[in-house]
């Protein structure tokens, strides 16, 4: 497995290196003491996975009660992932980080440590994700801001308008987001 730290401290891009043979592979997606030896501390206490169809969008979401770390990958389809960096102290403050993803290459996953806000179009005809999470999910310590907010800026590879949750469309905006007490959690 290859873990490599992007421009963006506490964001990782991970590459599990599958044994193949004529049966098909077999790979490790998570052992903790190689994340240790990358600098990840985590142990993953929920695994969820998604569907969603072709032009949907879903994003940014992030808990910070308790603070939640993430890892991401697609597991069927196509769909480019990013992370928005919400840590008031870091030198990446409000940037984002942007990859495609897909089956062909699901050995490909993004772990994004506590602090990041994540989230996804659908760029194929579909994707199924699956999510790790380092904490368990806690619906009254989990907020959300607009995926067209454009102090961020994120250039959505998408076509046409894409299709969003009625919560996802009337999220609050970054700025919003920032004003709140709980945004000094990171």
């Amino acid at each position: 497995m290859k873990i490599k730290e992007t421009d963006f401290k506490g964001l990782y891009l991970i590459e599990a290196e599958p044994i193949e043979d004529n049966r098909g592979f077999f790979m490790e997606l998570f052992r903790k003491n190689v994340f240790a030896e990358a600098g990840i501390s985590t142990d993953f206490l929920q695994v969820n996975q998604s569907f969603s169809k072709s032009n949907v969008l879903r994003a940014f979401h992030f808990q910070y009660d308790p603070p939640l770390g993430k890892m991401m990958r697609v597991v069927g389809g196509q769909a480019f992932l990013v992370a928005v960096d919400i840590r008031k102290k870091s030198p990446t403050f409000g940037k984002w980080f942007g990859e495609e993803f897909s089956d062909s290459g699901a050995k490909k996953a993004i772990y994004a440590s506590p602090g990041f806000a994540m989230g996804f179009c659908v760029t194929g005809e579909f994707a199924k994700m699956e999510y790790h999470f380092n904490a368990y999910y806690n619906k009254n310590g989990e907020s959300a801001f607009k995926w067209n907010d454009p102090r961020i800026g994120v250039k959505w590879p998408i076509k046409g308008e894409p299709i969003v949750s009625e919560r996802d469309d009337s999220a609050q905006s970054f700025d919003e987001w920032l004003k709140r007490p709980e945004s000094d959690l990171f």
